[in-house]
């Protein structure tokens, strides 16, 4: 790590104390009820869902999930990105909003990352949550581990995650609720003061998933929703039933005007008549075994999936992409599309002699130009991973309109993406 790197490490939890020694002073007087959720993948989702049976009872950090952007939610400010110059704004307003600005809902429910190093720890020893829901354990965000593995903290990646989101239900009151299939989030949940409560994806009953609607069936009730939401959706539901009888709430089982995030497995209409499942928001194996899982039993004819690379792996980048090469091969879809530079490296080599139609390709221009020769409008096509395929999307899409509902839609993103010519 360079003398650099190691200043702006460093510096980062100075700055993120600035702000969060001023939004504890309003969170004081605020005095919520704070529900921590957290994981590798779902976390947004499990977000949203909790905010379908509370509602107007409580505040939810949407967009805000590092320490920097929970300490600005509390001050009801919003974070800055691609301008230097208004962080100076920032500083001098911060305190005035301490002693000005207060929430007045009941519950915080708050969305806590773990991509960086300690960020997970920081924000779960200041916010000492009631509640926490750790929904999912994975690789995300591996590269900004690995130099905690070269100190000697721990022996490889995963420990080093496993122990990063760990931090959060060790500083939890009353009750954490954990997946039960996963036997790193047993053992790090042992022996801890709070309850801990695990959920099993046995307890669902029945699940069927269409380009429009899926249904999670459990027998004495059952969820319905009009978006194609993927299997391991059960965790997070479970919880959401555990965390609504914790507080004493009813829970509601008629999801119909449910919304996911942009590019979370949303349904939309595409050009000459496709159909489009977007969940290009992000890529790890984890979400992207999620979503390969779903298209399997996906009720629909002529599948196509359209794959970007998985970032931020660093040293792992090539074991991770030969896992995804195993996971593609068992959908059993019409075609595959894969755009990206480590895709084409590690997975297309494992799959070119193998599947009868799967192609890949360096930029997102190349890919979007093979769809719109090739596709004839019978098609329901799945977008998972990186590279902005939100741009393929935009481009794909039946209603102009629509552009409003996928990932990544702010100025500094669209400068982005304007820099790699997608214009």
């Amino acid at each position: 790590m360079t003398i650099i790197s190691k200043f702006k490490k460093k510096f980062y939890f100075v700055a993120a104390g600035y702000f969060k020694f001023f939004a504890n002073i309003s969170l004081k007087k605020w005095h919520p009820r704070i529900v921590i959720i957290t994981g590798s993948a779902g976390k947004t989702t499990m977000l949203n869902l909790v905010e379908s049976q509370l509602g107007a009872k409580a505040h939810y950090s949407h967009n805000a999930n590092s320490a920097f952007g929970i300490a600005f939610d509390i001050l009801g400010m919003r974070g800055i990105t691609g301008s230097k110059l208004k962080w100076i704004k920032l500083i001098v307003k911060t305190p005035f909003r301490a002693f000005t600005y207060q929430h007045r809902q009941p519950f915080y429910i708050v969305e806590c990352d773990g991509e960086r190093p300690h960020e997970a720890e920081f924000i779960a020893k200041w916010l000492k949550p009631e509640v926490s829901c750790w929904v999912s354990l994975g690789r995300s965000h591996a590269v900004f581990f690995e130099n905690e593995v070269k100190s000697g903290r721990f022996a490889n990646i995963d420990e080093a995650i496993a122990h990063e989101f760990s931090t959060i239900p060790a500083n939890t009151k009353k009750l954490v609720l954990i997946d039960d299939e996963s036997k790193k989030m047993h053992e790090c949940t042992e022996g801890l003061k709070a309850k801990v409560v695990p959920v099993n994806q046995k307890d669902l009953k029945n699940y069927e998933v269409y380009p429009d609607k899926a249904i999670f069936d459990f027998g004495k009730h059952k969820f319905q929703f009009n978006e194609p939401m993927p299997r391991d959706v059960t965790v997070q539901l479970l919880m959401l039933g555990e965390l609504m009888e914790y507080l004493g709430e009813k829970i509601n089982y008629t999801l119909d005007d449910f919304k996911m995030p942009p590019a979370r497995c949303n349904y939309l209409r595409g050009k000459k008549g496709i159909t489009i499942i977007d969940s290009s928001y992000n890529a790890h194996i984890i979400s992207m075994t999620t979503v390969l899982d779903m298209v399997k039993v996906l009720k629909a004819d002529h599948k196509w999936l359209v794959i970007g690379d998985i970032i931020d792996q660093g040293q792992l980048e090539g074991e991770e992409h030969k896992k995804l090469a195993k996971l593609l091969l068992d959908t059993k879809v019409q075609n595959i599309v894969m755009v990206g530079r480590r895709t084409k490296k590690y997975t297309y080599p494992l799959l070119k002699d193998k599947v009868k139609n799967v192609h890949s390709f360096d930029k997102p221009q190349q890919a979007l130009k093979y769809l719109e020769e090739n596709l004839t409008g019978k098609e329901t096509v799945i977008f998972k991973g990186s590279q902005y395929l939100e741009w393929i999307v935009e481009k794909l899409l039946e209603d102009p309109r629509d552009v409003e509902k996928l990932a990544r839609q702010d100025e500094a993103h669209r400068r982005r993406r304007a820099s790699w010519g997608l214009e």
